[in-house]
């Protein structure tokens, strides 16, 4: 968590670390808690293409993953599929859930449609803790290398 706090200030990042007893196992429940729009709730999902892993940063309105719309923007164009968890927890070191919005070392995909909020709400990396980020700074602190929506 210092390491993402200094990665975020250095960078002058427009963010806030928001640390909650419990962790917020959805979208919904995230919206709850903050009472803001499910649309600003912004979970990261890993992908994976042939051998390539990619974070997929979704607005939490975004519905159901279509894998050809995602597929059609990704580089070389294999098959997409969800990476389960335990791989996930295996190949980049964080817990499905709680998968940081920057500082996985992935390329990323990110949905247009977190740009109509001022800030959203994702993953640090730990589940107890809530980054609230300017999606401009989501963009800059990535390897972006598609968009959907």
């Amino acid at each position: 968590m210092e390491k993402l706090s200094r990665m975020l200030t250095e960078q002058q990042a427009d963010f806030e670390i928001i640390h909650h007893p419990e962790p917020i196992r959805s979208a919904q429940d995230g919206a709850d808690y903050f009472g803001i729009e499910l649309g600003q709730t912004a979970p990261t999902l890993i992908l994976q293409s042939g051998t390539t892993l990619y974070a997929l940063i979704l607005s939490g309105d975004y519905g159901k993953v279509d894998f050809e719309e995602v597929k059609a923007v990704v580089p070389g164009g294999e098959e997409l599929k969800l990476v389960k968890p335990k791989e996930v927890q295996e190949r980049i070191g964080y817990a499905v859930g709680s998968v940081p919005l920057i500082g996985h070392g992935l390329p990323t995909i990110i949905d247009r449609g977190i740009q109509r909020y001022p800030y959203v709400y994702g993953g640090t990396g730990i589940a107890t803790a809530t980054l609230k980020i300017a999606p401009k700074d989501i963009e800059s602190l990535n390897h972006v290398t598609a968009y959907v929506r």
